[in-house]
């Protein structure tokens, strides 16, 4: 299990004609000790600026770890842990990834994931470590957590059905163990 939640930025090579970045490299992530093979990318669109999606996971034995970057807009990437007897249990961190900065955000199985689109028609692309299993899908709630989403006051985030009815963090019996690597800032 990869536990260590990291922000990644991707070197851009530049000149006249644009710019150049390698997103994923193997043996370069696995020097950062994200040691899983991706077995499934996904890309979504967003309409509406603050569409919120998640908070997202996948249970055992199907749990997925992400690596998620927009290509387009900008949005508000977060990460919570939900390792049963972590001590940042119900802690998150959180960054804007956007098609501008490049940066990605490596979610280890054991963490709950969501997003918040800043602006109209935001794209959004992740590599998942399993594919999707239904049986398997689970959330919590957004507003459940205290995530300081950046949103301007009095605004009720564009939400899926699902993501209106999932179980409030407290709710929640969480089928994560946690593996002795508490959620540090990211950097």
């Amino acid at each position: 299990m990869h536990s260590i939640v990291q922000l990644i930025h991707p070197r851009r090579h530049g000149d006249a004609r644009g710019w150049f970045t390698e997103t994923y490299n193997r043996t370069t992530f696995v020097t950062r000790g994200i040691d899983c093979t991706f077995v499934q990318d996904n890309h979504s669109l967003s309409a509406p600026a603050f569409t919120l999606r998640g908070l997202h996971f996948q249970t055992p034995d199907r749990g997925q770890d992400k690596l998620v970057r927009c290509i387009r807009g900008r949005i508000y990437d977060v990460a919570v842990d939900v390792r049963r007897g972590s001590p940042t249990y119900g802690q998150w961190v959180g960054a804007e990834l956007s098609a501008e900065n490049g940066h990605q955000l490596f979610i280890p199985i054991g963490f709950a994931h969501g997003f918040l689109t800043l602006e109209p028609d935001c794209e959004v692309t992740y590599k998942c470590s399993d594919t999707y299993a239904p049986a398997h899908d689970g959330g919590i709630r957004w507003d459940s957590v205290g995530i300081d989403w950046p949103m301007p006051d009095g605004t009720i985030p564009e939400l899926s059905e699902k993501d209106k009815v999932q179980p409030t963090l407290a709710e929640f019996d969480s089928p994560f163990a946690y593996d002795g690597h508490p959620l540090a800032p990211l950097s």
